[in-house]
């Protein structure tokens, strides 16, 4: 079966998305040995916590964002082989993966935790949501009628 120009750009923009994933499940450890920026947020958030609970915070969110990327990941390759294969439900299971996985980094983005202030640093909670923007892109895509010739 030939595929049309917009299934093989949306192909390549999910494959964007996919690196993006990668990355931004990756970027939580960089700041851990780089620049502290989620410790430091989990310090301000809350002041009487010793160096070793803030470690653990950090842990803590270590393995759960690396477990969101895992499943993202395998979203991520799970709708590209079902759009290169031309699955019939692809492009709605496409599009439930883009509500899962907005929701999920809008949860990471926006959420307030106990302190008041939101559980990640804007920067990490805006790195989870680059996947989307390629996500959205690659809906739109898989959602376009080909123009008759």
């Amino acid at each position: 079966m030939r595929k049309t120009r917009h299934e093989r750009m949306a192909v390549g923009a999910m494959y964007t998305g996919l690196g993006l994933t990668v990355v931004a499940t990756t970027v939580p450890y960089v700041d851990r040995a780089t620049t502290h920026l989620l410790a430091e947020h989990i310090r301000a958030g809350y002041p009487t916590y010793t160096q070793a609970r803030v470690d653990s915070a950090v842990s803590t969110y270590l393995v759960l964002l690396s477990v969101i990327g895992a499943l993202g990941v395998i979203a991520w390759l799970w709708t590209i082989r079902a759009v290169r294969t031309g699955k019939r439900w692809a492009r709605p299971a496409a599009t439930v993966m883009f509500v899962l996985g907005t929701s999920v980094g809008l949860t990471g983005l926006l959420t307030k935790d106990t302190s008041g202030a939101t559980g990640l640093p804007p920067a990490l909670g805006w790195a989870g949501m680059a996947p989307c923007l390629a996500a959205l892109l690659a809906i739109t895509l898989l959602w376009r009628r080909p123009r008759l010739a």
